[in-house]
């Protein structure tokens, strides 16, 4: 499921008045858009999205790019995300405490289940993947570590905000800015309000064709020791697979597969 999450906007004024803070946020704004951007884009497209003078982005992509942390697109004149960040974010994710704690059992889930399943934790105003093991039939998810995915149209975004304290929950809703990406997204902060209780009350979420057509998912909260969500696990099946009993069957795998996991994150505490 590859949709973009929800967009940072400009960088501005540094409203905490820390010294660099200001221009340390226009570059991550510029980095960030080549990040999320469906194809490489070039400084027209950056200074366009971020608001900023393009003598500013030429400046800020020189720089980024003199750190290995952008290099050239496929097209002339176009910017993609680095071999150093690409390293960086590799290093992150392999020394992840909640990954390599998560790995064995997402290893049996996926042997149980025999569908794919996601490991995400939150990032900005969406959910990011940092692993994901791949069924082993014949047709697989076009998603992979590192892509993003909104809080409302993810399993594991709405089962992240089911989580949380319903004030924090409250606020992230009221930041969302909604956009369809098939005829069953979730495109009203009401209309999430309510799939968000129902999934507290149950304890798992649905993905049902909101994020991509064909494609259901259902999603839970890996918790720490204090009982704050984490990260989220998801199945996601080719909708010609659903039926209830599998459902049934794959959500109680994933809902044991995520205390246990808890369970790990608390006792390495």
């Amino acid at each position: 499921m590859t949709v973009a999450m929800d967009k940072p906007g400009p960088a501005g004024a540094d409203p905490k008045g820390v010294a660099g803070t200001a221009a340390f946020s226009k570059f991550m704004a510029v980095l960030q858009r080549i990040a999320d951007a469906p194809a490489p884009p070039n400084v027209a497209a950056l200074a366009a999205a971020t608001g900023f003078p393009r003598p500013t982005v030429y400046r800020i992509v020189a720089a980024l790019a003199a750190e290995g942390l952008i290099a050239d697109g496929a097209d002339e004149g176009t910017f993609a995300l680095g071999p150093r960040l690409i390293s960086l974010a590799s290093r992150s994710w392999e020394q992840s405490s909640l990954r390599v704690a998560s790995a064995p059992v997402l290893a049996a889930l996926r042997d149980a289940t025999r569908e794919t399943v996601h490991l995400a934790v939150p990032s900005a105003h969406g959910m990011v993947y940092i692993d994901k093991l791949e069924s082993p039939q014949t047709v697989r998810m076009a998603s992979r570590i590192g892509t993003g995915v909104t809080l409302y149209s993810s399993s594991v975004g709405k089962a992240y905000l089911a989580a949380l304290p319903p004030d924090v929950c409250e606020r992230l809703i009221a930041q969302i800015e909604f956009v369809r990406f098939t005829p069953n997204t979730i495109t009203s902060c009401a209309r999430l309000k309510k799939e968000i209780r129902t999934t507290a009350e149950r304890g798992y979420s649905f993905d049902n064709e909101e994020n991509e057509l064909q494609i259901f998912c259902c999603g839970a909260a890996i918790r720490d020791a204090d009982g704050a969500p984490v990260g989220c696990v998801s199945i996601s099946m080719p909708l010609y697979r659903y039926s209830e009993a599998a459902t049934h069957a794959n959500v109680r795998y994933l809902l044991d597969a995520c205390r246990e996991i808890s369970a790990k994150l608390g006792r390495q505490r």
